[in-house]
Protein backbone atom coordinates (compact mmCIF):
# COMPACT_ATOMS: atom_id res chain seq x y z
CA UNK A 1 0.00 0.00 0.00
CA UNK A 2 1.13 3.00 -0.74
CA UNK A 3 1.81 6.45 1.45
CA UNK A 4 1.38 9.64 1.51
CA UNK A 5 4.33 11.66 2.24
CA UNK A 6 3.79 15.15 4.08
CA UNK A 7 6.72 17.09 4.56
CA UNK A 8 7.71 18.15 8.45
CA UNK A 9 7.82 21.95 7.24
CA UNK A 10 4.52 21.74 6.37
CA UNK A 11 1.03 22.39 8.24
CA UNK A 12 -2.37 22.61 6.44
CA UNK A 13 -4.45 25.59 7.82
CA UNK A 14 -8.30 25.95 6.42
CA UNK A 15 -10.56 28.61 6.63
CA UNK A 16 -7.82 31.58 8.04
CA UNK A 17 -7.28 34.97 7.66
CA UNK A 18 -3.92 35.97 6.77
CA UNK A 19 -1.38 38.50 7.92
CA UNK A 20 1.52 39.22 5.98
CA UNK A 21 4.81 41.43 6.26
CA UNK A 22 7.91 41.61 4.17
CA UNK A 23 10.86 41.89 6.27
CA UNK A 24 14.44 41.65 5.57
CA UNK A 25 13.52 40.73 2.00
CA UNK A 26 11.55 37.55 3.20
CA UNK A 27 7.78 37.31 3.33
CA UNK A 28 6.24 36.46 6.61
CA UNK A 29 3.03 34.89 6.76
CA UNK A 30 0.68 34.18 10.00
CA UNK A 31 -2.62 32.25 10.60
CA UNK A 32 -5.39 33.95 12.75
CA UNK A 33 -9.08 33.16 13.31
CA UNK A 34 -11.06 35.14 11.23
CA UNK A 35 -12.63 38.72 12.72
CA UNK A 36 -9.89 38.51 15.36
CA UNK A 37 -7.63 40.74 13.66
CA UNK A 38 -9.63 43.82 13.32
CA UNK A 39 -10.79 43.14 17.38
CA UNK A 40 -6.91 42.36 18.68
CA UNK A 41 -5.87 46.31 17.03
CA UNK A 42 -8.54 47.63 18.46
CA UNK A 43 -8.07 46.47 22.06
CA UNK A 44 -11.11 44.58 22.64
CA UNK A 45 -9.53 40.77 21.94
CA UNK A 46 -6.68 40.64 24.76
CA UNK A 47 -5.64 36.82 24.10
CA UNK A 48 -3.28 35.74 21.74
CA UNK A 49 -4.58 32.53 21.57
CA UNK A 50 -8.30 33.44 20.94
CA UNK A 51 -6.53 35.71 17.48
CA UNK A 52 -4.10 33.21 16.42
CA UNK A 53 -4.89 29.51 14.86
CA UNK A 54 -1.38 28.66 15.78
CA UNK A 55 1.88 30.12 17.79
CA UNK A 56 3.82 29.30 13.91
CA UNK A 57 5.35 31.85 11.24
CA UNK A 58 4.53 30.88 7.93
CA UNK A 59 6.28 31.73 4.29
CA UNK A 60 3.14 30.64 2.89
CA UNK A 61 0.35 30.01 4.81
CA UNK A 62 -1.84 28.16 1.90
CA UNK A 63 0.78 25.71 1.11
CA UNK A 64 1.22 25.27 4.93
CA UNK A 65 5.13 26.37 4.36
CA UNK A 66 6.88 27.40 7.80
CA UNK A 67 9.57 29.78 8.12
CA UNK A 68 12.75 28.71 8.47
CA UNK A 69 14.29 29.62 11.87
CA UNK A 70 17.67 31.61 10.49
CA UNK A 71 15.41 33.67 8.45
CA UNK A 72 13.17 34.85 11.28
CA UNK A 73 16.02 35.50 13.34
CA UNK A 74 17.70 37.15 10.91
CA UNK A 75 14.83 39.39 10.20
CA UNK A 76 13.45 40.09 13.74
CA UNK A 77 16.48 39.41 15.95
CA UNK A 78 14.53 36.61 17.75
CA UNK A 79 13.55 32.86 17.65
CA UNK A 80 10.41 33.46 20.09
CA UNK A 81 7.43 32.46 17.38
CA UNK A 82 4.79 33.91 19.48
CA UNK A 83 6.41 37.54 19.87
CA UNK A 84 7.22 37.60 16.02
CA UNK A 85 3.22 37.23 15.50
CA UNK A 86 2.54 40.20 17.67
CA UNK A 87 4.92 42.10 15.83
CA UNK A 88 3.13 40.93 12.57
CA UNK A 89 -0.53 41.39 14.20
CA UNK A 90 0.43 44.80 14.98
CA UNK A 91 2.07 45.68 11.23
CA UNK A 92 1.47 43.21 9.00
CA UNK A 93 -1.40 43.59 6.17
CA UNK A 94 -4.36 41.59 6.29
CA UNK A 95 -5.15 39.63 3.69
CA UNK A 96 -9.10 39.92 2.75
CA UNK A 97 -10.81 39.67 -0.38
CA UNK A 98 -12.79 43.15 -1.97
CA UNK A 99 -16.06 41.41 -0.50
CA UNK A 100 -14.87 41.39 3.05
CA UNK A 101 -12.51 44.72 2.70
CA UNK A 102 -15.29 46.43 1.80
CA UNK A 103 -17.34 45.29 4.66
CA UNK A 104 -14.73 45.78 7.21
CA UNK A 105 -14.19 49.38 5.75
CA UNK A 106 -17.93 50.15 6.61
CA UNK A 107 -18.08 48.76 9.45
CA UNK A 108 -14.94 50.66 10.83
CA UNK A 109 -15.87 54.04 9.47
CA UNK A 110 -18.90 53.61 11.69
CA UNK A 111 -16.77 53.00 14.81
CA UNK A 112 -15.02 55.89 13.67
CA UNK A 113 -17.85 57.87 13.94
CA UNK A 114 -18.58 56.68 16.85
CA UNK A 115 -15.78 57.45 18.38
CA UNK A 116 -15.89 61.22 17.39
CA UNK A 117 -19.39 61.44 18.06
CA UNK A 118 -18.79 60.49 22.02
CA UNK A 119 -16.04 62.71 22.26
CA UNK A 120 -16.50 65.76 20.46
CA UNK A 121 -19.40 68.51 20.56
CA UNK A 122 -20.79 71.77 17.79
CA UNK A 123 -18.81 74.61 19.13
CA UNK A 124 -22.04 76.36 17.96
CA UNK A 125 -24.72 74.36 19.47
CA UNK A 126 -22.36 72.83 22.27
CA UNK A 127 -24.02 69.38 21.68
CA UNK A 128 -23.08 65.90 20.28
CA UNK A 129 -23.05 65.31 16.48
CA UNK A 130 -24.93 62.29 15.54
CA UNK A 131 -22.92 59.46 14.19
CA UNK A 132 -24.41 59.81 10.94
CA UNK A 133 -23.51 63.39 10.89
CA UNK A 134 -19.94 62.76 11.41
CA UNK A 135 -19.76 59.95 8.80
CA UNK A 136 -21.44 62.56 6.16
CA UNK A 137 -18.35 64.61 7.03
CA UNK A 138 -15.67 62.10 6.71
CA UNK A 139 -17.02 60.90 3.31
CA UNK A 140 -17.23 65.05 2.36
CA UNK A 141 -13.20 65.32 3.62
CA UNK A 142 -12.52 61.83 1.44
CA UNK A 143 -10.98 60.40 4.63
CA UNK A 144 -9.49 57.00 3.72
CA UNK A 145 -9.95 53.87 6.61
CA UNK A 146 -7.23 51.87 7.12
CA UNK A 147 -7.80 48.82 8.11
CA UNK A 148 -4.75 47.80 9.52
CA UNK A 149 -4.60 51.07 12.61
CA UNK A 150 -7.03 50.49 15.06
CA UNK A 151 -10.75 52.96 14.78
CA UNK A 152 -9.43 55.17 18.10
CA UNK A 153 -6.56 56.08 16.44
CA UNK A 154 -8.01 57.18 13.16
CA UNK A 155 -10.63 58.86 15.42
CA UNK A 156 -8.09 61.44 16.85
CA UNK A 157 -6.38 61.87 13.26
CA UNK A 158 -9.64 62.48 11.54
CA UNK A 159 -11.06 65.23 14.27
CA UNK A 160 -8.80 67.96 13.11
CA UNK A 161 -9.83 67.25 9.24
CA UNK A 162 -13.35 67.62 10.24
CA UNK A 163 -13.29 71.27 10.86
CA UNK A 164 -12.57 72.12 7.34
CA UNK A 165 -16.71 71.04 7.10
CA UNK A 166 -18.00 70.99 10.72
CA UNK A 167 -18.11 73.28 13.93
CA UNK A 168 -16.63 70.37 15.78
CA UNK A 169 -14.20 70.73 18.62
CA UNK A 170 -13.48 68.61 21.45
CA UNK A 171 -15.80 68.34 24.32
CA UNK A 172 -14.10 69.51 27.90
CA UNK A 173 -15.55 69.17 31.26
CA UNK A 174 -15.21 71.70 33.79
CA UNK A 175 -12.70 71.07 36.67
CA UNK A 176 -13.40 72.83 40.29
CA UNK A 177 -11.00 72.19 42.63
CA UNK A 178 -10.63 73.56 46.53
CA UNK A 179 -7.82 73.31 48.85
CA UNK A 180 -7.46 73.71 52.45
CA UNK A 181 -4.29 74.58 54.47
CA UNK A 182 -1.62 74.02 52.78
CA UNK A 183 -2.04 71.44 50.28
CA UNK A 184 -1.92 73.98 47.47
CA UNK A 185 1.24 73.09 45.72
CA UNK A 186 0.27 69.55 45.59
CA UNK A 187 -2.45 69.58 43.78
CA UNK A 188 -1.22 72.33 41.06
CA UNK A 189 1.90 69.24 40.47
CA UNK A 190 -1.32 66.75 40.43
CA UNK A 191 -3.63 68.52 38.25
CA UNK A 192 -0.46 69.92 35.90
CA UNK A 193 -0.20 66.00 35.58
CA UNK A 194 -3.39 65.50 34.03
CA UNK A 195 -3.86 65.27 30.07
CA UNK A 196 -3.39 68.51 28.11
CA UNK A 197 -5.93 70.85 26.56
CA UNK A 198 -6.64 72.93 29.67
CA UNK A 199 -7.34 76.35 30.14
CA UNK A 200 -6.34 77.42 33.75
CA UNK A 201 -8.53 80.30 35.69
CA UNK A 202 -7.02 80.66 39.11
CA UNK A 203 -8.46 83.09 42.05
CA UNK A 204 -6.85 85.61 43.51
CA UNK A 205 -6.44 83.61 47.03
CA UNK A 206 -4.98 80.72 45.12
CA UNK A 207 -6.70 78.21 46.74
CA UNK A 208 -9.57 77.43 44.50
CA UNK A 209 -8.46 76.32 40.88
CA UNK A 210 -10.74 76.20 38.10
CA UNK A 211 -9.91 73.96 34.02
CA UNK A 212 -11.42 72.86 31.17
CA UNK A 213 -10.28 69.44 30.43
CA UNK A 214 -10.18 67.35 27.45
CA UNK A 215 -11.84 63.97 29.70
CA UNK A 216 -10.32 60.44 28.13
CA UNK A 217 -13.72 59.05 27.99
CA UNK A 218 -16.66 61.37 28.43
CA UNK A 219 -19.73 61.59 26.49
CA UNK A 220 -21.54 65.44 26.64
CA UNK A 221 -25.34 64.75 26.15
CA UNK A 222 -28.42 66.93 26.21
CA UNK A 223 -28.92 66.84 29.69
CA UNK A 224 -25.26 67.68 30.68
CA UNK A 225 -23.97 71.09 29.46
CA UNK A 226 -19.94 70.94 28.64
CA UNK A 227 -19.42 74.08 30.49
CA UNK A 228 -21.33 72.50 34.05
CA UNK A 229 -18.90 72.28 36.84
CA UNK A 230 -17.42 69.37 38.37
CA UNK A 231 -16.38 70.38 42.37
CA UNK A 232 -14.00 68.75 44.16
CA UNK A 233 -13.03 69.17 47.99
CA UNK A 234 -9.72 68.38 49.66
Amino acid sequence: MSKIFTPTNQIRLTNVAIVRMKKGGKRFEIACYKNKVVSWRNNVEKDIDEVLQTHTVFTNVSKGQVANKEDLKKAFNTEDQTEICKQILAKGELQISDKERSSQIENQLKDIATIVSDKCINTETKRPFTVSMIESGMKQIHFSVNVNKNSKQQALEVIPLLKTCLTIERAQMRLKIEVGGGGVKDVKKLVQCGNGGMEWRWTADDLSHRSWQVPRNRRVGPDRDPGSGTTGKI
